[in-house]
């Protein structure tokens, strides 16, 4: 048997709950062997951000030839990038070697509302990295900023869809976890085959510390052991559900996921 390989370029969490440590957690949970590449390190826990120390784009370059050389991953993800000039690296580098399939989760804002990318950068984004996207996962507020319009609704979240596979990607999720509905509703369109919707019972509780994260993560690994797009996503859905529903509640803010879900 082939080992499948899943890669993560994200930031780090030393709380363990976002970042490329819930990515890495999420892969193994899935069965696929993980590698992360370090974009930016950040000081974190429950309670919030303190301070973010985004990495040199060279740093991060090295980082990726360092593993795509020797332990070529079989799907990747894009997670918190920080600056400009990191976004134009790896858009570089997808354009020049990435053969597998690339999960983009547009990072803006960490779940207690620090910052995690620049205007410049959102723009070198949309522009350059977008366009190398198997798959763009915002959530509603990403949506909102990329597409140039407020995304509070289902039909909002289709239009927005639409928005961003002008912009290149070749499928859009859009996630719905903040819509104000009894449903956790995720829209996703793909030029091909239209517009699917997977849905869940929403779970009333405020431990969902790097949801986008492991959700994106739980995706890129169902890629990496060859489903489908639609089944990826159907998977990672049931996975997230648990994953929040079960939360260890950890810290005294918003804690994390349960990643042996």
């Amino acid at each position: 048997m082939t080992t499948r390989v899943a890669l993560s370029i994200a930031g780090s969490d030393p709380s363990g709950g976002a970042g490329l440590q819930a990515d890495l957690k999420t892969f193994h949970r899935l069965g696929v062997y993980g590698e992360a590449v370090v974009t930016l390190i950040t000081v974190q826990n429950t309670r919030g951000v303190t301070r973010v120390e985004v990495m040199a784009p060279d740093l991060v370059l090295e980082q990726i030839h360092a593993v795509c050389c020797d332990i070529p991953p079989h799907a990747a993800k894009i997670g918190a990038l920080g600056n400009s000039a990191v976004v134009e690296a790896i858009a570089a580098a997808a354009a020049q070697s990435f053969t597998f399939p690339l999960v983009i989760d547009p990072v803006m804002i960490s779940k207690h509302g620090a910052a995690l990318m620049d205007e410049e950068a959102q723009r070198a984004l949309a522009t350059q990295l977008i366009p190398r996207a198997f798959l763009l996962t915002p959530n509603l507020e990403e949506a909102a900023v990329l597409a140039g319009f407020p995304v509070t609704d289902i039909a909002s979240m289709r239009k927005a869809a639409e928005k961003l596979v002008s912009l290149g990607a070749k499928n859009v999720l859009v996630k719905g976890g903040h819509l104000d509905a009894e449903e956790a509703v995720d829209v996703l369109f793909e030029p091909e085959h239209g517009f699917r919707e997977f849905s869940s019972p929403r779970i009333a509780t405020r431990h969902t510390h790097g949801t986008g994260c492991t959700y994106s993560a739980a995706i890129t690994a169902e890629l990496a052991k060859g489903s489908t797009l639609r089944e990826a996503i159907g998977s990672a859905k049931k996975f997230i559900t648990e994953a929040i529903r079960t939360a260890p509640a950890l810290g005294s803010g918003t804690g994390p996921l349960n990643h042996h879900a």
